[in-house]
């Protein structure tokens, strides 16, 4: 391990600089997931399911949106992208709280459409501003920094329903949001090699437009050229996707050839939803379980306990000097997820929160890490994009998912029931990667063999 490369990296004024603009973005949203679940069960006076139904169809529209804006920032550049996003963060959250429940859902789409592309702008800044050396790291570095945000902003929405008003909370959260919009525009972090602050080509190195040998086998070469670009929109989200990936060389200057989906796209894109899934589930999971020993109040020391150690484990995976299959860490995390519902007051929550914790921002970085090897930057916006796409999609299944068990059977079912869903999906990935294994096995007695 080389924890070195944590202080070579703070040292770098525009990275330093893109970070903490960067949590200070990210604080409003981590406080929205929070304020709208209160909103919901305690001034509209609805169940957990209901509540985790406005998640869902506020990450679905962070989902459908998501490539959007990505695509906007690689076509149009950063400042004329983000101006949607800050107009409709300032007008939606002010209007929302004021709705009955149906209008609410229709205008947290219309927030999550809109959302501020912070995710993949960080990520698409961070993968030209860093090489290939450095990219674990300045991945680990912002999960770390997204750590940092979510002791604060749950903390902050407790205490911000329970001593004034979801309203207000939620017109604050609006506000904010607009605000960091603002302060990203006037930073305009580089978004392609070229752009002031970023590395040039040759030393960013590997994970920046590789040689077609290095390419991870996720990505097969065919033999005819890629088109130039493919209107917004024409199809689904995987046609859509696998668009993307057979033109990820758009503007390379050496021979472009045809790329397709492969086994690799498949599971990273995967672990992003699952991921999602268990992470907003833990998030009702714990509002719950607080709500029902009558500590919601107490809702930012769980968060406190649950992000520290979603820091730590980041400081640690961005020192290794290996990295670690994605899958096998949400796997692992999702297990560690399940004894949360065996909490009965918030001491025993805040420690059985600390083993999944530690595994949050790896899984995070490693997923990010291998979108970022996989796609060259000329395409990365979109392609972060489709990524967090993947991540919203899971969260949206995993809010409404967690809601009804909860509703239906207890608070500690569930932690159990979103544990076991991301261990499914874990075990699924692994099987479709042994079963890819096999098939490119040389046959016995083979030349290969």
């Amino acid at each position: 391990m080389d924890f070195a490369h944590y202080g070579q990296l703070w040292r770098t004024p525009m990275v330093r600089r893109l970070l903490l603009v960067a949590m200070v973005a990210r604080l409003p949203h981590s406080a929205a997931g929070v304020l709208l679940t209160l909103h919901v069960v305690q001034t509209l006076g609805l169940g957990y399911a209901a509540a985790g139904a406005v998640a869902a169809v506020l990450t679905v529209g962070i989902a459908v949106g998501a490539p959007w804006r990505g695509r906007r920032v690689d076509t149009a550049g950063l400042r004329a992208a983000l101006v949607p996003s800050i107009l409709a963060e300032a007008l939606v959250w002010s209007v929302a709280p004021h709705l009955e429940y149906p209008w609410l859902l229709a205008a947290a789409f219309v927030g999550g459409i809109f959302a501020l592309p912070i995710f993949s702008v960080v990520r698409q800044s961070l993968g030209v501003m860093t090489n290939a050396a450095q990219r674990r790291t300045a991945f680990a570095l912002d999960s770390i920094c997204t750590e940092v945000t979510f002791m604060v902003g749950p903390a902050l929405a407790a205490v911000a329903a329970v001593q004034a008003s979801t309203v207000w909370g939620i017109t604050a959260v609006g506000a904010s949001a607009a605000a960091a919009g603002l302060a990203l525009m006037w930073f305009n972090p580089p978004t392609r090699t070229g752009h002031p602050g970023a590395l040039s080509r040759d030393s960013a190195g590997l994970g920046m437009g590789e040689s077609p040998d290095d390419l991870p086998s996720g990505l097969e070469s065919a033999a005819r050229p890629a088109p130039a670009e493919v209107a917004a929109g024409q199809a689904d989200g995987a046609s859509g996707l696998r668009r993307l990936l057979t033109r990820v060389r758009g503007a390379d200057s050496r021979p472009r050839g045809r790329w397709r989906v492969g086994v690799a796209v498949v599971v990273v894109m995967a672990v992003a939803a699952g991921a999602g899934m268990v992470l907003s589930g833990t998030d009702v999971g714990i509002v719950a379980i607080l709500r029902s020993h009558g500590d919601a109040a107490q809702l930012g020391i769980v968060f406190f306990f649950w992000c520290a150690a979603s820091l730590v484990g980041g400081i640690v995976y961005g020192a290794m000097h290996r990295p670690v299959s994605p899958l096998v860490l949400l796997l692992v995390m999702s297990v560690l997820t399940m004894p949360l519902g065996f909490a009965h007051d918030t001491g025993t929550l805040s420690v059985l929160s600390i083993l999944p914790g530690l595994l949050c921002a790896p899984t995070l970085s490693a997923a990010s890490e291998r979108v970022a090897e996989l796609v060259p930057e000329e395409r990365r916006g979109e392609a972060m994009g489709w990524y967090g796409s993947a991540l919203t999609a899971g969260t949206a299944l995993g809010s409404p998912l967690t809601g009804t068990l909860i509703d239906a059977v207890g608070p500690g079912a569930g932690f159990a029931g979103i544990g076991a869903a991301g261990v499914l999906l874990c075990s699924a990935g692994l099987a479709a990667q042994g079963a890819r294994r096999r098939r490119r096995a040389p046959a016995p007695g083979s030349p290969g063999a």
